[in-house]
């Protein structure tokens, strides 16, 4: 029995439950803590990256257009067929904030992120007759809170949580990180979790036994990304399994951004770049709001790959290892579709501090009001 799996074998029962709970898988821990101990991280991809082609970014066209009125009637069918699903990602603490969650996070006075959400819901089912099924992708920072919310909401009851996997923090030599406490450090792994959780919830199966064709995936703090019907007509139009959605670069932005890696056009984070390739050749970036054709996610078997990601805690280099749902790029054939950033069809608006989410509120209350999720002032 080698040492790591013996400490793994010494850890409280609650840390083992919390684990068995959240789906850690002690394998691929001590693969990835091996991995640590003998090689110097390198997250970086290998090939040849190029910047995107003319024509790999599509504008979504202007409201009033042919091509728009085409793409809303698409949208409008589908959602009114009950063949969209909305899943949102919810694990996240807001540091920034004073590590709340962020969910629930009074994002209008009197109206947190999540109440917002679920009005997004009723104003659906008011349009289009239905109400698309909503799945939060929680953590264990989050999970519990969410749910005692939700049951405590009128409506709370018409959004199923799933949460995402965890893992154990590593020192920078490959062992096993304790805290001052002498308690073992457990992270999620990220957004990359989402299809594996959604699958094991069982939320996707009955979705697609109810006919369910359509997944959007979104930052639940992100109140810009909605199951918009022009972006679900757009989606469905072209026919590729997946849709990714980029909006223009403004200041000091940073993300994944399109890039053909060896011809295929694919999303990377800048840290995967080859230290060669400048990232400001790209002048959009990913805003981590996908749809995906249905049958295809469940289709999908993908070899993940966990990156090496450096943390600070209590003053000492930890490791840890995350997987990003943009990896789906790389297996699923992807379009990408350049929405606005400001205006009433705003789909991209981020909020990561209090400051933020101050100076970001009348937009939040432009674009809710243009959808008929808050009455109009």
């Amino acid at each position: 029995m080698s040492d790591l799996t013996q400490k793994l074998e010494r850890l409280p029962e609650a840390t083992k439950a919390l684990l068995r709970d959240n789906h850690f898988d002690p394998s691929r821990f001590q693969r990835l803590a091996e991995r640590a101990r003998t090689s110097a991280p390198d997250n970086r991809v290998t090939g040849v990256v190029n910047p995107p082609r003319p024509g790999d970014i599509v504008d979504l066209p202007a409201p009033g257009s042919e091509a728009h009125a085409r793409y809303v009637k698409l949208g409008s069918d589908a959602l009114r067929a009950g063949e969209c699903a909305f899943v949102l990602l919810a694990g996240g603490m807001a540091t920034r904030m004073g590590s709340v969650v962020k969910a629930l996070v009074e994002a209008l006075p009197g109206h947190t992120f999540l109440e917002l959400r679920l009005a997004e819901l009723e104003a659906l089912k008011s349009q289009f007759g239905k109400e698309p099924p909503l799945g939060l992708m929680t953590s264990y920072a989050t999970d519990r809170t969410i749910r005692e919310f939700l049951a405590e909401r009128p409506g709370g009851a018409r959004a199923a949580t799933f949460a995402q996997h965890v893992s154990l923090r590593l020192k920078a030599n490959g062992d096993l990180y304790l805290d001052s406490s002498g308690a073992a450090s457990v992270h999620a792994h990220g957004h990359g979790d989402f299809l594996d959780a959604y699958r094991q919830s069982g939320l996707f199966e009955d979705f697609l036994k109810r006919g369910g064709r359509t997944v959007m995936v979104a930052n639940l703090d992100n109140l810009g990304a909605s199951l918009d019907p022009a972006v679900i007509g757009f989606h469905l139009a072209h026919g590729a399994p997946c849709t990714s959605e980029v909006v223009d670069k403004v200041g000091s932005d940073r993300g994944g951004i399109p890039v053909r890696l060896d011809d295929k056009l694919v999303v990377l984070e800048e840290f995967r770049l080859p230290e060669s390739f400048d990232p400001t050749q790209v002048s959009v970036f990913n805003i981590n709001t996908f749809c995906f054709d249905a049958q295809s996610l469940r289709d999908l078997e993908l070899d993940w790959t966990y990156f090496t990601v450096r943390k600070e805690v209590e003053g000492e280099t930890v490791l840890q290892f995350e997987r990003l749902i943009n990896e789906l790029t790389f297996a699923l054939d992807t379009r990408y579709l350049r929405v606005p950033r400001t205006g009433p069809g705003a789909r991209f608006l981020p909020v990561k501090d209090y400051p933020e989410l101050e100076a970001r509120r009348p937009e939040i209350v432009e674009v809710l009001t243009a959808r008929g999720v808050l009455e109009t002032p």
